[in-house]
Order: C-alpha cells, then sequence, then structure tokens
C-alpha cells in the first residue's frame, strides 16, 4: 500500500507557489526536473500555473490520474486539506507542513487530531514537518530540495530530513547513486519499520541506509529488521544516544543497560549495522552495494607508502580484524617483481618507486592467497605515473576475483579521473586508510551474523510447572522462590531477626558465614556497613548483628530492617552480575558482566535483548572480560561458564515471560569453578 509514495501516477501539489524560493515551487521543480512522465497537479487559486503547469483552484478540481498529494500550507489548513484529498480520493498523502509536534505541546494536539482524521478516512501519510520522498528509478521527486539525486542502489530512509540533504550533497560530489529515499520527519503515521519494508521490496534497492531517533515499536522493529537483513544490507545510524542511565533507577542493571545499550543489543540482534557517524552510514552503504562479504578477518595491505601501512595495520586491529600470514608462494611472487628493499611482509611496502606493473602482479598474489580475505591497496601521492593507471590495475584485479579490494589513492578528489575509473569498477576509494578498514570491519560484522547459527533456546522440563511456581512466587513477592522456580540455584541461607537466630542460622549452615541487611531502601549495602562477611564463631556473628542493626538506623530514617539474611561465605570463585530490565522500546534486556560491589565502576557488561539462546548468552559472556577469566586466566582454573550461561538464558526467558518484571538482579552470581555450577547471593528487583 505504501509503494504509491514511490510509484504514483499522478500528484496533487497543495500549496504550489511560483516563488522560487518557497518550498511549493521547489516540489514542481524537481517533480519536473527528474522527468515524472506521471500528472503533475500544482493546486493554488491565486495562480494560473507554476513551470508551465496549471495551477488548480482545489485538489478537488484535479483531473484523473492523481493517487499522491504532496501538502505545502500552514499548519492550520492541513485538516482541511486532507478532508479534500479524501474527497478527491486520494489515499496518500506527503505532509510537507511543518507546526505540529515539533511545536510543542499545541502542535501535539494538532498532530493527533490530523492522525485520527487520517485513519478515519483510510489515508496513509508521511510526515508531518519532512521533505517527503524520491525514487530514481520511477521516477519521482516529491521533495523541495535543491539538486537531482543520481540513480544507483541505496535506499535511505532518515528521520531528520536536513541529514537527507546533506547525505544527497555528498552523494553527489562522490557521485554515489540513490534507489529511494524517504524523509519521515515527525512519523505520525507511517514509521520507519514500514518504510524499511518498503525499501527492503523494492528490486532497484541493494543496500538499505536509516537515520533513527527512535523507533515506534522495537520487538516490530528488530523482527522485520531481522528479516530485511537476511536478503539485504541494513545500515543504521542512532541519533540521540542519551544512555537514561540518569533516572533513579533501584538496581545496577538500570544504570548500565540504558537507552543507548539497548540500541545497540537491538541492532546486533537484527543483524543491522551500527555506524557511529553520517560518513560512516554513507561509505558502509557505498561499500556494500558494491564490495562481496570477506570470508574472514584477515587482511592484506598493499602499500607504496610505509607510515599509510602502519596506520592501515593499527586501524585493523582497532575494529577488530587482522594481519593476514601470507603464504610461501605469495611471498615468493612478491619477491619476484618487488625491487629490493621492498617489503614482502604483511603489510607489503612496494615503496615509492614501483608501478602499476608491480602493483598488479602483487594485488594478483594476495587476492589468490587463501589466507587472505580482503586487501586495502593504498597509494601515496606520488607524480611517476599515472593514478588512472593504476586504478584501472586495481579495477581489473578485484573484477577477477570474489574478495572484497578496497582502495585508499590518498590526496586525489573525488572528482579525479582515477577515482571516477575505480567507481566503474565498483571499488570504493577513501581518502585514509583507516576509513578503508572501518568500512571493511562493517562487511565483516555482517558476514558473522549471517554465517551464526541459530543456537538452542532454552527448553524445561516441566514448563507448566515451572510457570505456576512462578507466578505464585511474583504473587507474593519473592525473588528467591521465583528464581528457584525457573532452576537458578540458590545458597543455603535463611532470614534472622534476632542475634540467636543468626548464630543458629550459621550454625545449621556452617562457618564461616556472611550477614547482610535486608532492607528495600538501602541498595548499596557494603558501603553503608550493612554487610559482615568471614564471620568465624557464634561471637563474631553477635558483633556483626548489632553492628548492621545500628548501620540500618543511621543510614536513613527512611530504612526498615526486614531481618538480616545469614549466608555461607565463599571463596576462591568469580563474581558475575546477570540481570534483566524492561525497555521501553524493546521489552526486556538481558545483562551479564563482571559483578561485585565496583560493577558500575568497571562497567565490563553486555547487554542483549531477552529471550536468548544459548549461542547468543555465549556471545555477550565473550564480550566481557569476565567471560574470558571464567575460561581460566593466567594459572586460573577454569569456572563454570556453563552454569552461567544457564542463568542468563533462564533468566531472560523469565523476564520475557513474565511482564511484571521490571528489573530483577543477581550481584553476584558466584561461580563456582568447572562442574560445580553458579549460586545466585544476592538478588534484588523492582516488580509492577
Amino acid at each position: 500500500m505504501l509503494e504509491t509514495f514511490f510509484t504514483p501516477r499522478g500528484i496533487a501539489v497543495i500549496g504550489a507557489s511560483r516563488d522560487p524560493y518557497k518550498p511549493g515551487y521547489g516540489v514542481v521543480r524537481n517533480l519536473h526536473d527528474i522527468g515524472f512522465q506521471g500528472g503533475i497537479y500544482p493546486v493554488n487559486p491565486a495562480a494560473s500555473e507554476v513551470l508551465g503547469y496549471r495551477c488548480y483552484r482545489s485538489v478537488t478540481e484535479v483531473p484523473d490520474p492523481v493517487d499522491l498529494a504532496v501538502i505545502i500550507v500552514a499548519a492550520e489548513r492541513v485538516l482541511e486539506v486532507i478532508e479534500q484529498c479524501a474527497a478527491r480520493g486520494i489515499q496518500h498523502v506527503v505532509v510537507s507542513s511543518g507546526g505540529f509536534s515539533e511545536t510543542g505541546g499545541e502542535g501535539r494536539a494538532r498532530e493527533q487530531v490530523l492522525l485520527e482524521t487520517a485513519r478515519r478516512l483510510g489515508i496513509r501519510i508521511v510526515g508531518p514537518n519532512c521533505i517527503g520522498t524520491i525514487d530514481t528509478h520511477h521516477p519521482v521527486n516529491v521533495t523541495f530540495t535543491i539538486g537531482k539525486p543520481l540513480q544507483g542502489p541505496i535506499g535511505f530512509v532518515s528521520q531528520s530530513g536536513a541529514l537527507c540533504v546533506a547525505l544527497l550533497m555528498w552523494a553527489q560530489n562522490e557521485e554515489i547513486g540513490f534507489s529511494r529515499i524517504a524523509s519521515l520527519g515527525n512519523q505520525a503515521d507511517v514509521n520507519e519499520t514500514e518504510m524499511l519494508e518498503v525499501l527492503a521490496e523494492d528490486p532497484h534497492t541493494r543496500v538499505i541506509a536509516a537515520y533513527v531517533e527512535g523507533v515506534t515499536n522495537g520487538r516490530s522493529f528488530i523482527e522485520v529488521a531481522g528479516n530485511i537483513s537476511r536478503k539485504k544490507p541494513l545500515i543504521v545510524l542512532k541519533g540521540g544516544r542519551g544512555t537514561g542511565g540518569a533516572r533513579a533507577v533501584r538496581s545496577h542493571t538500570g544504570a548500565l543497560a540504558g537507552s543507548l545499550e539497548a540500541y545497540q543489543a537491538a541492532f546486533r540482534r537484527c543483524g543491522a549495522i551500527q555506524a557511529n557517524t553520517l560518513l560512516d552510514l554513507a561509505e558502509w552503504a557505498r561499500v556494500a552495494a558494491w564490495q562481496p562479504l570477506p570470508l574472514g578477518d584477515r587482511v592484506a595491505i598493499l602499500t607504496n607508502a610505509g607510515g599509510a601501512g602502519v596506520l592501515a595495520a593499527d586501524a585493523l586491529e582497532t575494529y577488530g580484524l587482522r594481519l593476514a600470514d601470507l603464504g610461501e608462494d605469495t611471498r615468493a611472487r612478491l619477491c619476484a617483481v618487488a625491487p629490493p628493499p621492498c617489503i614482502t611482509e604483511n603489510p607489503v611496502d612496494l615503496l615509492a618507486g614501483s608501478g602499476p606493473a608491480v602493483y598488479s602482479v602483487a594485488l594478483d598474489a594476495l587476492l589468490t592467497d587463501p589466507a587472505v580475505d580482503a586487501v586495502i591497496v593504498i597509494v601515496g601521492p606520488q607524480d611517476w605515473f599515472l593514478p588512472t593507471s593504476l586504478a584501472e590495475v586495481i579495477g581489473e584485479a578485484f573484477s577477477r576475483h570474489n574478495k572484497p579490494v578496497l582502495a585508499s589513492m590518498m590526496g586525489l578528489e573525488a572528482s579525479h579521473q582515477a577515482v571516477t575509473l575505480l567507481r566503474r569498477y565498483r571499488v570504493p576509494n577513501f581518502g585514509f586508510p583507516d576509513r578503508a578498514a572501518s568500512a571493511l570491519a562493517a562487511l565483516l560484522t555482517r558476514r558473522r551474523w549471517l554465517d551464526a547459527p541459530p543456537g538452542k533456546s532454552l527448553a524445561l522440563l516441566d514448563p507448566e510447572a515451572v510457570r505456576q511456581a512462578a507466578s505464585s512466587a511474583l504473587q507474593r513477592r519473592d525473588l528467591k522462590a521465583l528464581l528457584a522456580a525457573w532452576g537458578i540455584s540458590l545458597p543455603e541461607e535463611g532470614i534472622a531477626h534476632t542475634a540467636e537466630e543468626a548464630v543458629q542460622l550459621a550454625e545449621r549452615i556452617g562457618y564461616p558465614v556472611v550477614l547482610k541487611a535486608v532492607s528495600e531502601q538501602i541498595t548499596h549495602k557494603s558501603e553503608a556497613g550493612c554487610v559482615a562477611v568471614n564471620l568465624a564463631d557464634a561471637r563474631a556473628v553477635r558483633g556483626a548483628f548489632a553492628r548492621i542493626v545500628s548501620a540500618v538506623r543511621t543510614h536513613s530514617s527512611d530504612a526498615t530492617l526486614e531481618g538480616v539474611l545469614v549466608q555461607p561465605m565463599l571463596s576462591g570463585g568469580h563474581e558475575v552480575i546477570v540481570g534483566v530490565r524492561r525497555d521501553p522500546q524493546f521489552g526486556p534486556l538481558v545483562l551479564v558482566g563482571s559483578g561485585g560491589v565496583e560493577v558500575e565502576l568497571v562497567r565490563d557488561v553486555a547487554v542483549g535483548i531477552a529471550p536468548l539462546s544459548y549461542a547468543q548468552a555465549e556471545e555477550l559472556l565473550d564480550a566481557t572480560k569476565v567471560g574470558i577469566r571464567l575460561r581460566g586466566w593466567r594459572g586460573t582454573p577454569p569456572a563454570d561458564r556453563a552454569a552461567v550461561l544457564e542463568a542468563v538464558v533462564r533468566l531472560g526467558q523469565m523476564a520475557y515471560e513474565f511482564p511484571q518484571i521490571s528489573e530483577l538482579e543477581i550481584n553476584p552470581l558466584y561461580v563456582l569453578s568447572q562442574g560445580h555450577g553458579a549460586l545466585a547471593v544476592d538478588i534484588r528487583g523492582v516488580l509492577e
């Protein structure tokens, strides 16, 4: 249904103008300049024609065929015009007019009425407060911006009109073409996820780039974007990266898994490649459209400038790539052609005197090597051979091998003949080699996501019994019973209300023990003096109990002591944090990382979207330093990683099934040696 925004038969421009400096003129001009083959119908009761096209007093007078309207009138008049479009039978409208939710309370109310009216009339709206849509292949351009976009394979969806214009201007200088562009503005109706689906179905769109400041429905976005990523590269730049950690939360998880972490986790989950800058977005989209995916992370650098080769090697390491170990046959071919004292190890430095003939043999040798997954070709500024001849060599070599080849012919303008020649071969050129490494890393991210196995999900032996026990525990607000119902192990423990009860529990559990205050109002119990460790006998327990009672009283007048928890003193293991938090966009998030009292200072955590498979949980754990330590680090024996993964998967599934869990955290999850499990020592949570 939204296809009409890109392939209309006729377009009514409501608010068309004869003034070249007004948007109503720009839309008509752009439709004319792009060569739109359908009907162009300016609507302006005060004008007879615009750019030679007859003007109409009202959209109701516009002849057939007309199935798209562009509205550029004052915000107060938009509702009236929408009613007229409905009367004319137009069901697709671009509202370029501003004056809606971007302006404050009155504008938000106006936008809500606009949306309700459009839904009642069966009209779909792009906007308001947007520049509109472009399809270079149909062709159609209902924006009012200056410049004619080049035809190409990249689709672009943006919640910012200004970024659309900026990207178009950059692309024109770089001679990069687009298939479709959609500026969504306030997204009162048509949202980013719907528009991404439209671009995914377009046969001319090979890569989709998107600028988003937020998503309308997080779970829907993940599902749709995941389906898209299986077919086409999806590259996303997230605007507004505040972490959300400033919100007053009652667990470490809430502070560590903020808004930015949620979006990053969502993008990883659906295979969207997250760009960090607008330049990343543009360059990576171009590379994804032109280049094959690398099979792995092994990269060869071919250069005539040693310093540039060193910087490229540094950049590879920064972006998670590595220098390829060249095979003996490859080094022999390089030695045969490269004059001394050229360096035939990777990076391969041909020195300043080498020309296109040497580059040709060397590049072919590197691309033939099975140990090389991609090549970055660097050419420093020189004047002893024509850059076009070397560009020809690079392009020809790329066309003979199904491996990524990225060029960095430094110092050349985008309009230089050599760079133009590279573009014809679909070899991107970068002004600096570190940019090439960044783009290669983006390709590798996609390759790894596509190759990742689906992984095994949690299978409960008696799911109905688990859910019933969990529901009962939630009704009682008993977090420990909730975890126990889901099969997460807890240490033997008890709550004492007197010092003598604490001694009895300690003797039953076995010395040494730990005492902790049970108080909803005290989050950081160690700092408040509400934890006592390594208590070896009854006298120590009595003294610690008294100190904890006193500490709670002095901490805050609002603090209530519900009892003192007695647990065994554990030693020799690892402290891990595992938590879940409900994000307003994406639902439950799962967090795992280094635990203990300094968890927020260390910030060694990874965040995923629940539920998780075991493979996804392991990927999160492996992204942390504690995940490495659990494998065994510098002589320490391996810990029970399997038990940690089990806790992560079970906690995520539990949060996914029970939306009343706002936050729940185990810190620490005390991990014992391999095969001996992990214990949820300290638990806190927020239930709705």
